[in-house]
């Protein structure tokens, strides 16, 4: 850990964090974290990549872990998100990026793919397939699904306020952790759904938790529960199917509780998402659960580092 080096980028009026690894000389690929994630989340990835041979950046959004908040953060778009990425490629004299998300990030690379074509080498998403609006309608979840409930002005204020922020963030990696979607009864919260004595995952450490509590503790959850919860997410396509032409893997955990969303299992399984991105690959991981970077990462970097160097030669101009 001690190899990755942090720096600061003044982007669009706000200084943003960045953690990177490897040589600037190197084909540049870009990670974005979802939620309760940061840059953090990505460590084995960055190390593995950058052990061979590629340069590994990963930004916090801002708003999440040591970037600046937007001065209005009810305010945030998924645009703004967009827009600071392809700042900071630009920033760092990057011409091609291969691009790797995860959960909510995967709704940040989606647009930012497609409006910078030229800037792609590949991509690779975690947990979460291409969706555009008329591509999936998932069916209605009960009231108490947890995206339903931190929708809600100041549900999940009132709910994670109980706890110290170390203990919110150690909750939601329980539940998300877990094969079933989180919902909650009807007068249960969210938080309420993960027993004090209950135990971390095996592969999620400590050491791991606190510093995930304290770069959350720099920047509470404002932004965090308007992007992705709060916000309306314009992808700006600008064509009826929009394509992405770079090639792409999706990597799924098969104990993922995303895929038990209706419909969801069977729009990945369908072979549908071809039609929106003719080049893609799926991989399943056996056992793999929502974080299955964290849980099994060596196993997802071998399928990053094989999609990585089999697409390399894209990687130049």
């Amino acid at each position: 850990m001690d190899q990755i080096a942090h720096k600061f980028l003044h982007i669009n009026g706000l200084k943003l964090h960045i953690a990177e690894i490897g040589s600037e000389s190197s084909p540049a690929v870009i990670f974005l974290h979802g939620f309760p994630e940061i840059w953090y989340t990505w460590r084995h990835q960055m190390i593995a990549v950058a052990n061979a041979g590629f340069r590994a950046i990963a930004p916090d959004f801002r708003g999440y872990g040591l970037s600046d908040p937007p001065a209005e953060p009810e305010k945030a778009s998924f645009d703004d998100f967009v827009n600071d990425i392809a700042s900071i490629v630009d920033s760092l004299a990057i011409s091609k990026v291969f691009v790797i998300a995860k959960d909510f990030g995967t709704m940040v690379a989606y647009p930012f793919v497609l409006r910078y074509p030229q800037k792609i080498a590949g991509i690779i998403t975690l947990n979460m397939a291409f969706m555009p609006p008329a591509a999936f309608k998932s069916h209605p979840l009960p009231e108490g699904f947890y995206v339903t409930r931190w929708r809600e002005p100041g549900r999940a204020e009132a709910d994670f306020s109980r706890f110290d922020v170390k203990t919110v963030v150690r909750n939601i990696y329980i539940l998300f952790s877990q094969s079933e979607i989180p919902i909650a009864n009807e007068n249960e919260e969210i938080m309420d759904m993960v027993k004090p004595l209950t135990s971390l995952p095996s592969w999620l450490t400590d050491e791991d938790l606190a510093i995930y509590g304290d770069l959350y503790e720099k920047s509470g959850f404002r932004t965090a529960l308007q992007i992705p919860y709060r916000s309306y997410m314009s992808l700006g396509y600008t064509e009826e199917v929009p394509k992405v032409e770079a090639p792409m893997m999706l990597i799924l955990g098969e104990e993922d509780y995303a895929l038990k969303v209706p419909g969801m299992h069977e729009y990945v399984k369908s072979g549908e998402v071809k039609k929106y991105i003719p080049n893609i690959e799926t991989r399943y991981v056996p056992r793999g659960c929502h974080f299955v970077h964290e849980q099994f990462p060596d196993e997802v970097n071998q399928l990053i580092l094989t999609f990585l160097h089999a697409n390399k030669h894209l990687s130049k101009v």
